[in-house]
């Protein structure tokens, strides 16, 4: 199987890259840093490259490199960006990052690949996006409506490609002990609820991907809470999530 994982150079991106590659699959991952790649990784066989997801076409001449004209079976759009400007305040290019990397990375990732894909009329798109997407609610962060428009997004591409074919998952996934969570909270993860470790996620991930589930929520607890938070009256949510923030902040 030819499997493509943007943002494949750390955290989970990085840990599918693995755990196909250990299963005998051509895997290529692309990302800003190629160098925080385990060299023994790219001894294996894993093609690398170095681009931004939200320059199109550098995208596009990397996954065609990596096809070299075969059909490519697997996209996975793990690429991410993250600030919280509730915490952090408002900075510009930290917000327009999200949106360019969570949102057109991840259209320019699916388009890319869809034009693989349909050539062969099979192949499964896949993104991540993150549990927080569930809430709705006035005061929600950039990066939760931009993960939420990022499986709003997912249900489009479903629907207009399942007759040719491309099967489309979205991933929602709850805490994962990664680098980059660890470097936001200074290594202390002990207030992240119902945490995960990588290996989890990526059992969780991969199983989900093989069943060709439409959306995958994990862990349960965390999909059971924020299923219900969703359901509240939009002020109450917004009431709720903004005390958590200043205890939050007070906490740092």
């Amino acid at each position: 199987m030819n499997v493509f994982i943007t943002g494949g150079t750390s955290g989970i991106g990085l840990a599918l890259a693995e755990y196909y590659i250990n299963n005998g699959h051509k895997v290529g991952v692309c990302g800003r840093d190629i160098s925080k790649i385990n060299a023994a990784l790219i001894e294996a066989q894993l093609q690398a490259y170095q681009l931004d997801v939200y320059t199109k076409t550098d995208l596009q001449s990397a996954l065609n490199n990596f096809c070299q004209g075969e059909h490519l079976d697997l996209l996975i759009a793990s690429a991410g960006h993250y600030y919280n400007e509730l915490s952090n305040g408002p900075d510009y290019e930290e917000c327009t990052n999200m949106l360019k990397v969570n949102m057109i990375g991840m259209i320019n990732a699916f388009e890319a690949a869809r034009a693989c894909m349909h050539r062969n009329k099979k192949g499964h798109l896949v993104s991540i996006a993150s549990v927080s997407s569930l809430l709705d609610y006035p005061k929600a962060t950039v990066y939760t409506k931009s993960k939420r428009a990022n499986v709003q997004m997912c249900d489009a591409y479903r629907t207009a490609l399942a007759p040719f074919g491309i099967w489309v998952t979205a991933v929602m996934p709850g805490y994962v002990d990664t680098l980059k969570l660890r470097s936001l909270n200074n290594n202390d993860l002990s207030k992240k609820m119902f945490l995960l470790s990588c290996h989890e996620a990526v059992a969780i991930i991969t199983n989900a991907i093989e069943k060709k589930k439409d959306v995958i929520i994990f862990p349960p607890k965390m999909k059971y809470l924020m299923t219900f938070l969703s359901v509240l009256p939009k002020w109450l949510l917004s009431l709720i999530m903004s005390k958590q923030k200043q205890h939050a902040c007070r906490q740092q």
